[in-house]
């Protein structure tokens, strides 16, 4: 099965998101910070197959999902989408990297660590 996400049950956003990890000190926390920038799902074709319910992150171990979605709007018009997908303790974070990982395989994405500010 093919790592996909979702924001109505049954169609796959096609867009792939730009997305931030963060994680505590001590590892047992952690948030994802998706944004989607002119996802399929914002276009006027779409408003009839239902509304965003969430976003729903599906693999071959099941779904996770975040009710945590945001639209943003430039000139009246949708632009982007933002969810944010909390980890609330380690095994979480564990299921949610297998997700990603499974996500990047099927997309061909790689992994860009983030520089420390420390000098």
């Amino acid at each position: 099965m093919k790592a996909k996400i979702q924001f109505i049950k049954g169609i796959d956003e096609e867009v792939i998101p730009n997305i931030k990890l963060t994680r505590s000190r001590d590892g047992s926390t952690g948030t994802a910070t998706f944004l989607f920038t002119q996802p399929m799902i914002l276009d006027k074709t779409m408003s009839e197959q239902g509304e965003i319910t969430g976003m729903y992150l599906i693999d071959e171990e099941g779904e996770q999902v975040t009710r945590e979605v945001n639209a943003r709007f430039r000139n009246g018009n949708p632009e982007t989408i933002e969810a944010i997908f909390i980890m609330k303790n380690r095994e979480s974070w564990d299921r949610f990297m297998r997700f990603m990982e499974r996500y990047s395989l099927s997309n061909e994405l790689t992994f860009t660590k983030a520089r420390s500010s420390k000098t």
